[in-house]
């Protein structure tokens, strides 16, 4: 009887470790990769290049905190709601590429536009409307 609840309970801790290391090895894995594509970024070429806008879409992503910690939701939800915006270049070569925007930039463009395009390896860096 004994040995049985020393193995639950030693299934039980396994497990417990096993979670927690997946989870920082989540951390870990998101924060290595955030640092290196910095670095690409930063390695690669600014280039401006003559493109127009293909098109324009967002990314709607919401997600609920209980208020004071409680995990019963008795004193309610936080509701947050964040949006990414994207816009997609096509190139004289034919090749499209995405680039997140801020909102500012997203409400400027519009489809068909052309112009200047610059960019650091992912990183967008503007584009300049031809009048």
């Amino acid at each position: 009887m004994f040995a049985s609840f020393d193995t639950g309970f030693s299934f039980l801790r396994i497990l417990g470790i096993l979670i927690f290391a997946f989870v920082i090895g989540m951390f870990v894995f998101i924060i290595v990769k955030m640092i290196r594509d910095k670095r690409k970024n930063d390695a690669s070429p600014r280039l401006t290049v003559d493109a127009f806008v293909v098109s324009k879409h967002t990314s709607t992503s919401s997600s609920s905190q209980p208020v004071a910690g409680d995990p019963t939701g008795a004193h309610g939800f936080h509701h947050m709601t964040t949006t990414a915006y994207f816009v997609t270049f096509e190139v004289q070569s034919g090749d499209r590429m995405a680039f997140e925007v801020d909102e500012a930039e997203y409400a400027m463009l519009a489809e068909g536009d052309t112009g200047r395009l610059s960019f650091q390896g992912t990183r967008y860096l503007g584009f300049e409307r031809e009048a």
